[in-house]
């Protein structure tokens, strides 16, 4: 074992020691994680006590059929007793009464959304977008209403509680609409709808001026649904570490899309209060503890969300988003998402309420931008270069909507959106196309300095005797180059628009079905997948990757100086089209329909500017160039004074 390898080892050790000291939590932190642990085993506990309610149902509905209770019992109510067995009243402390009930279901309706609420747990049971339906033409719901959890949990009486296992009351704010279970409202109107969860006043009865309220406010025309939870006489119940009640909220996705976008997958997004949006993993399993305070908290599928968003902020959160092997059996099941928020709470106010707020909704710009509340960041429009984002906000969604006014085909529309967008960058294409017929001229006597410089050692020599030459012919070899870079922007931004534009969502065009996912003419039989590429064959993909190639070698032909330098970069411009295709096989067609398009014009283009452009007046021109004293650039020139005045010293 040499010098190095030992002190290879003691510096891992050191790295070990050093990790671990780093690692080992604060008091605050075990305080806090007991907190989190103990939600966690009331969630984990949901199962085991729904099995129980199950199994003594089942047991009430035996001693029925076998007519038990009227031989045993004949003035008592015979399900009263039953009922007061089933309830554990050490488990549940002062909510024992609201630990059994009926699973009663409340609608509410307006333009845009279908609500459903659910007695048990006071919760949105299921959301429904009106406007909008799945792949296959069925509702679109957002969540898998079995699967989701909402509820908080705390301590009262030493008894961990979870409000999303007992049974809520509703409680109609306006008189005239008691004893409804449905309501719908349109256009301007609004409504009020609360659900309660009272504090027991004896073995059988409810103290209604004790309880904590889910207040529910829908407008007719709006995709956000005011919530509000109020907390009335509840004071020396509830129990919590701090200044923090933890809200538990849980919902298993449903598929809505035929496809899932690599670039814009489900996961859950997050807005620090007054700072930045955030976001997990959208590719694979993953957790976050946010220690600070935040503004909103959404379950983000590719075109559709659920948000809870806070009117002023929550404490923290812990949030984690995968997938459940369990689930997965269920062809609708999509991914889990999982959240303990904390919410702020005074522990002495008799008397509270903490304004929240649902969005049940389209990831549409417009729509997420006029809640000023960053939400729109969630559709992937480039946001992590500012560029990019200001290209697609300021110059394409623009167009696009004013084009979409007119009511035409998304595919009609993508084409005009394609000509304006090459008609705009017309003259760095023209400059990038003179570039190349200047170097193209050139070819011949930059082909006899390499002649004079044939050994390797002698490139430094061959490459300054070529810039000089080109210095003095008047010719930048990299103004090519210039035009391109700035046109990779604007590529990169539309790259990131079509695939997260709903506005393609299930629109036809030609033969492609939905431009938001693969246009398959011939999907392979008997499950048959080739790796890297797919089940099917997408035309548009297909049309696209043989325009790239013919493209490919036009510009080679055009850049036969620079390819003959480079014969490597040569072969790989032929290698990334078939590299594409596998990836824009299963990606949107309408990304790959848009750039087709971009091809065919820019070829249009070539030949139009090639017409226009006289090679041999140009060589004429390059030669009179040539001629003239080279000028010199202010910085050069500085550089030679500063070498003269070092020199006189």
């Amino acid at each position: 074992m040499n010098r190095n390898t030992v002190i290879g080892l003691l510096m891992i050790g050191a790295i070990f020691v050093v990790w671990s000291i780093w690692m080992t939590p604060s008091k605050e932190e075990l305080v806090e994680k007991k907190r989190k642990q103990d939600s966690l085993m009331m969630v984990q506990q949901k199962k085991i006590d729904s099995l129980v309610q199950i199994k003594a149902e089942e047991k009430v509905q035996e001693l029925i059929d076998k007519k038990i209770i009227e031989e045993q019992v004949e003035d008592v109510v015979d399900i009263s007793i039953v009922e007061e067995d089933v309830i554990n009243r050490d488990k549940f402390s002062v909510f024992s009464n609201s630990s059994v009930g009926e699973n009663k279901i409340f609608k509410l309706e307006n333009d845009v959304l279908k609500l459903e609420i659910n007695s048990k747990g006071g919760k949105i049971y299921s959301a429904e977008l009106k406007d909008y339906v799945t792949y296959d033409s069925l509702p679109l719901i957002l969540f898998d209403a079995d699967s989701s959890i909402f509820g908080f949990s705390f301590f009262a009486d030493n008894r961990l509680i979870n409000t999303n296992d007992l049974y809520f009351q509703p409680y109609w704010k306006d008189s005239w609409l008691e004893d409804k279970d449905s309501i719908v409202i349109s256009g301007n109107d609004s409504i009020q709808f609360a659900m309660r969860l009272y504090i027991d006043a004896g073995d059988k009865s409810f103290n209604k001026n004790r309880y904590i309220e889910y207040l529910y406010t829908l407008r007719g025309d709006n995709y956000r649904l005011g919530f509000t939870v109020n907390f009335v006489g509840v004071k020396d119940v509830i129990a919590t570490s701090g200044n923090v009640l933890d809200l538990v909220w849980s919902a298993d996705l449903r598929k809505q899309e035929k496809i899932v976008d690599r670039l814009s997958g489900t996961t859950i997004y997050y807005k620090y209060y007054k700072d930045d949006v955030d976001y997990l993993s959208e590719t694979s399993d993953d957790d976050e503890s946010l220690k600070t305070k935040v503004k909103w908290i959404s379950y983000k599928q590719r075109f559709f969300t659920s948000t809870l968003i806070a009117d002023n902020y929550f404490s923290n959160a812990e949030i984690k988003a995968f997938t459940d092997p369990s689930a997965e059996l269920n062809d609708r099941y999509l991914k889990s998402m999982y959240s303990i928020i904390g919410v702020p709470y005074s522990m002495i106010a008799d008397n509270q309420s903490i304004p929240m707020s649902f969005y049940f909704g389209p990831n549409k710009y417009k729509i997420l931008r006029k809640y000023r509340l960053d939400l729109e960041q969630q559709i992937p429009l480039g946001w992590s270069f500012f560029l990019l984002a200001w290209i697609n906000i300021y110059a394409v969604i623009p167009v696009f909507d004013f084009l979409g006014s007119f009511g035409w085909n998304y595919g009609i529309i993508i084409l005009i959106l394609t000509i304006l967008l090459k008609v705009a960058l017309f003259p760095i294409a023209y400059k990038t196309y003179k570039s190349t017929a200047k170097m193209r001229v050139l070819k011949p006597e930059i082909d006899e300095i390499a002649k004079k410089f044939p050994k390797k050692e002698d490139a430094m020599k061959k490459q300054q005797a070529t810039m000089a030459f080109y210095k003095k012919a008047g010719v930048n070899p990299m103004a090519g180059c210039v035009p391109m870079l700035l046109q990779m922007p604007i590529l990169i931004a539309l790259f990131r628009f079509f695939p997260s534009s709903i506005e393609l969502r299930q629109q036809p065009f030609l033969w492609a079905t939905d431009l938001s996912s693969y246009d398959s003419i011939w999907t392979f039989p008997n499950g048959f997948e080739i790796p890297f590429y797919g089940d099917h064959i997408s035309l548009f993909t297909l049309l696209m990757t043989v325009s790239t190639i013919f493209y490919t070698k036009i510009n080679n032909q055009m850049m036969a100086s620079s390819s003959q330098q480079m014969p490597g970069m040569k072969m790989m411009m032929y290698l990334m089209p078939i590299m594409f295709l596998g990836w824009f096989n299963n990606y949107a067609s309408g990304l790959s329909y848009y750039y087709l398009l971009a091809n065919l014009i820019t070829f249009g283009q070539m030949f139009l500017i090639k017409r226009t452009i006289n090679e041999e007046k140009l060589l004429k021109k390059i030669q009179m160039n040539k001629k003239k004293p080279v000028k010199k650039s202010g910085f050069q020139k500085r550089l030679e004074e500063a070498a003269k005045k070092r020199g006189k010293r």
